[in-house]
């Protein structure tokens, strides 16, 4: 599976399929036509350009019925729940974190917000969404084993460096990659400080992405 970071939160998977999660993309344009889309919650920085794409859409139920309403062939689902598309398994999970639908006079709630563990040829990829820290995180890990944790760090309307290093251990994946940084001032971090210390004090590994930038995940992930 190729893992690419196109800035925020958007990340595209390829591999048996393209994936897109959370479809904002802050500098250049989409490099990939996306089988599927994911979306996290309702903020525009993370529905971006899902409406555009008219793609089939992975969603909650509040957000899937909205992009439903604009043309867009949603499949509505909600925390706990598990849907598989195409050979790609979407299983959706809590996030702690607000969700408002910005489209139309002062907007609307967007339901809640939450975030996905992709499983795709024999890949498990945790996409956290935008969310503060909570000790359910652990469940993750016990209930799913993800192999690559997707974590938001930049502090103010996510968590920031310090509670992500401790949801890095509760999640237990070996390669964590942080997002959600540097997009706005309000959220600009040191994210080398993020990988020098949870490399220092456990034995996951940190990959810092430039935005466009790619890595290859192979079975080297996910071995037990």
């Amino acid at each position: 599976m190729r893992l690419t970071w196109l800035g925020h939160a958007c990340f595209c998977l390829e591999g048996s399929q393209t994936i897109l999660i959370d479809p904002f993309i802050p500098e250049g344009s989409l490099p990939v036509e996306p089988d599927i889309v994911a979306v996290t919650h309702a903020h525009a920085d993370h529905m971006g350009v899902a409406v555009q794409l008219k793609k089939k859409t992975v969603a909650v139920n509040e957000v899937a019925k909205y992009l439903a309403s604009k043309g867009v062939p949603a499949e509505s689902m909600n925390i706990g729940g598990s849907i598989t598309l195409d050979g790609v398994r979407f299983t959706m999970t809590p996030a702690l974190h607000s969700s408002w639908l910005e489209d139309e006079g002062m907007g609307f709630y967007g339901g809640t917000a939450a975030g996905f563990v992709i499983t795709m040829d024999g890949i498990r990829v945790y996409h956290a969404g935008d969310t503060a820290l909570f000790s359910d995180m652990q469940l993750v890990r016990d209930l799913y084993r993800p192999d690559v944790a997707l974590l938001p760090v930049g502090g103010r309307f996510t968590m920031g460096i310090e509670e992500a290093m401790i949801a890095a251990r509760y999640i237990g994946a070996r390669l964590a990659i942080p997002m959600h940084y540097d997009t706005f001032p309000a959220i600009q971090q040191d994210v080398q400080a993020f990988k020098q210390a949870l490399e220092r004090t456990t034995p996951i590994k940190v990959r810092i992405l430039a935005p466009g930038e790619s890595i290859e995940l192979g079975p080297e992930v996910s071995e037990e």
